[in-house]
């Protein structure tokens, strides 16, 4: 006999009903900002490259076709996340506080 056989029903509904009210636990502070200095970051870098790829034009004789425009775009993105991890804390700072405020 397993574990989950041995709760009778109504012990489990109980049990439901009280995951299902009680509160979920905030993130501790550290990995929301963490969380908050990535999304910021590497959306504020991936936009910045991508502007900067479309103002320069194709080759005439030397473009990879699609297979290059893919791995621009997933060059793009790990370059997005090394600038982000490197300067990204040091503009989000003010964003977080207003971040921080608005929730409190």
């Amino acid at each position: 006999m397993n574990a989950l056989s041995s709760i009778s029903p109504a012990r489990a509904d109980v049990a439901l009903q009280q995951n299902a009210t009680s509160q979920p636990a905030a993130p501790p502070a550290d990995a929301t900002r963490e969380a908050f200095d990535d999304f910021v970051g590497q959306t504020f870098f991936g936009q910045m490259l991508k502007a900067m790829r479309s103002t320069v034009g194709k080759p005439a004789y030397f473009h990879g076709g699609q297979a290059e425009e893919i791995f621009r775009g997933q060059l793009d993105q790990v370059l997005a996340e090394k600038m982000s991890d490197a300067a990204a804390d040091t503009f989000t700072g003010p964003m977080y506080e207003l971040f921080t405020l608005r929730r409190g």
